[in-house]
């Protein structure tokens, strides 16, 4: 049967309403979301990226690129071991206590610590004895001249670790000339100021070697 003019043109008409129906802007669409999530992505690392650069260098500014020493106990060669003695209790501002070793590295203590820093006067046993505690290290020194006064606090202020976990202070019960490093149970007393033991001292234990963990002493402060 010949087909007839309303069917040729209602099959003519059907690829065109195809093409027409076709969806057009999907493509553009996809494309849009898919560089709006990158740009999102991208801020998102960048940020990140920031951030820890930002922590980084936080951390070197509080302890001159490194924040504690190595060692959680003695090191042979590095100072000598002293008993710790039997209690760590805090007793009444003013209240003496005996100790077993000089300068001390462990026992009962004030409630106060000292803060960080380099002191020309004594600082009494009693209130670093607390730093020691919490992983500082405390510098006695009792030097005969000026020079080597200034020699020592030069060698402190090289050594980043000492600005947050360093207390240095003039003692006289040590002998003239000398100078003693204490960290909690280990000593270290040495003729003069010899930079390299010094510096090994704190690379060793500051921030590490004590039973109550590690805290910057720059400013006072009362433990419970």
């Amino acid at each position: 049967m010949p087909e007839s003019r309303h069917r040729r043109r209602r099959n003519r008409a059907g690829p065109g309403r195809g093409r027409s129906a076709a969806p057009v802007t999907a493509p553009h669409s996809r494309r849009r979301k898919t560089n709006w999530l990158y740009l999102v992505a991208s801020a998102i690392i960048a940020l990140l990226v920031i951030g820890s650069f930002a922590i980084t260098g936080a951390i070197g500014l509080l302890g001159g690129g490194r924040q504690s020493g190595t060692s959680e106990q003695y090191v042979e060669g590095i100072g000598i071991q002293h008993e710790i003695m039997p209690t760590r209790d805090h007793v009444s501002e003013g209240q003496s206590v005996e100790y077993n070793s000089v300068p001390p590295t462990s026992g009962n203590h004030w409630p106060r610590w000292s803060n960080c820093g380099f002191f020309e006067e004594e600082i009494p046993d009693e209130r670093v004895v607390h730093n020691l505690e919490h992983s500082n290290i405390v510098v006695s020194y009792n030097l005969t001249s000026p020079e080597e006064v200034d020699q020592l606090r030069d060698v402190m202020n090289d050594i980043g670790l000492a600005n947050t976990l360093g207390v240095t202070r003039f003692y006289s019960e040590i002998p003239p000339g000398t100078v003693a490093l204490s960290a909690w149970g280990v000593s270290d007393t040495m003729a003069g100021v010899d930079k390299d033991r010094i510096v090994k001292f704190f690379e060793t234990y500051a921030g590490n070697l004590g039973p109550e963990g590690n805290i910057t002493c720059l400013n006072t402060g009362t433990m419970p």
